[in-house]
């Protein structure tokens, strides 16, 4: 089993944060031990016949934080670092995101201990189905409803609503968003989380008269989201002058070929030896001088040790949790302008919402229409977090805090105690 220390818990950065932003608002004690705290941790054995013909135990979890705006809904991670403690801390970071681009859910995630790297398609599939089938109970189109996360796709969404579907009799599309387009997925939803990122960034060029042109962009983390917000920024005329992922880092300062790199990873699996870049190290990727960081990857990458070398002017989370409440107060003092995760990377919840209706009303929607109504969700959010940041003067996390944490708390008020 994994340990972390208290200063690098995820679990505990969450709490911290949240108390940050409901001493801001007043909240009283009561209100705050109502929706503080997951409503329902789950913790399951998922055994797996793996190909070899051996039996392999793996730890799973699925934590519901809160139900009080709706459905629960959060994504299913796939990876060796994964903690019953990190899988709170998202469903947590998850409530308070749906709240602040104020779509009708609450918080969930889940998570299994595993390195998908390392098994095979069919391995997968056996653990996705033994963990459906594990948490049956606790999922539904009115109760909870998983999506992707670090290492899993629209194939696990796949597994996981066929294998609902067969123990209800008919299919049930809106058990997880996040599916293939010819099972009820929504166009869009792919490159949702790294669209909203880049209408979030966007609007903080806005606010703060900066030029998206010739913007220096660096991206740490080029999966989905890392890659996708990559793209559409260098559409938009950045340059995007550094990225990682797991193998490594790769730089030109004059701008990388995005659609190029792209192409090699999907390819190839990795950044590493990209033509027309030289390697640089995970410490230097973040201290380069530029316009827009972007995590992208795991969470507390930015903590008290390396905050203070960031010299970007924005940095947009696009990952959940990337900077502890420590790097937070750095990069206060240094005037770096955060935007933060629960509203920089709500585009991919946001779209998900986009799904579950459709499949709900049985009417799907062209990519434009998703588009067009993503950008007024984030950047309509975008407006109101900004509001709340220059009019209590409070830093954007917790302005972000505040709105989302603001909304649970009038919900709960007003709904009461049962019975």
């Amino acid at each position: 089993m994994l340990t972390t220390t208290k200063a690098d818990n995820a679990y505990e950065l969450a709490l911290e944060n949240f108390d940050a932003a409901a001493d801001v608002l007043g909240l009283d004690n009561d209100t705050r031990e109502m929706i503080k705290y997951p409503e329902r941790v789950l913790t399951v054995t998922v055994p797996v016949r793996m190909d070899d013909g051996h039996i392999h135990r793996f730890e799973a979890y699925r934590v519901q934080h809160s139900s009080v705006r709706g459905p629960a809904k959060g994504g299913l991670r796939y990876h060796p670092q994964v903690t019953l403690d990190e899988v709170k801390a998202l469903a947590t970071w998850m409530t308070w995101k749906c709240a602040v681009v104020n779509i009708p859910f609450g918080g969930a995630k889940g998570g299994v201990t595993c390195d998908p790297k390392h098994m095979s398609q069919s391995e997968l599939e056996h653990l996705t189905r033994r963990y459906t089938s594990a948490i049956l109970p606790l999922i539904g189109p009115q109760q909870d409803i998983p999506a992707p996360d670090v290492y899993t796709n629209s194939q696990t969404m796949a597994w996981i609503m066929d294998t609902y579907s067969m123990t209800k009799g008919y299919a049930i599309p809106g058990v997880v968003t996040g599916k293939p387009i010819s099972l009820g997925g929504s166009l869009g939803r792919n490159e949702a989380t790294g669209r909203g990122v880049v209408y979030t960034i966007l609007s903080a060029c806005q606010h703060l008269h900066l030029p998206i042109k010739d913007a220096t962009v660096v991206v740490q983390g080029f999966g989905n989201a890392g890659s996708i917000a990559a793209q559409l920024l260098h559409d938009a005329g950045a340059k995007v002058i550094a990225v990682s992922d797991s193998t490594g880092c790769v730089y030109n300062k004059d701008g990388l070929n995005i659609p190029e790199l792209i192409h090699m990873k999907t390819l190839c699996g990795h950044v590493e030896g990209f033509p027309e870049s030289e390697p640089i190290d995970a410490k230097q990727l973040l201290a380069l001088d530029c316009d827009f960081l972007v995590p992208a990857a795991l969470e507390n990458t930015i903590h008290a040790e390396n905050a203070s070398a960031v010299r970007a002017k924005i940095v947009a989370e696009a990952a959940n949790g990337p900077v502890t409440p420590a790097a937070d107060r750095i990069l206060e003092s240094n005037g770096v302008f955060v935007i933060p995760d629960i509203l920089c990377n709500a585009g991919g919840v946001t779209v998900s919402y986009f799904e579950w209706v459709q499949d709900e009303q049985h009417l799907f929607w062209e990519a434009q229409d998703v588009y067009n109504r993503l950008e007024r969700v984030m950047k309509t959010a975008f407006r109101d977090v900004l509001k709340i940041h220059l009019e209590k003067k409070v830093p954007m996390r917790i302005a972000a805090n505040m709105l989302g944490i603001g909304r649970v708390a009038e919900a709960v008020k007003l709904r009461g105690i049962y019975p």
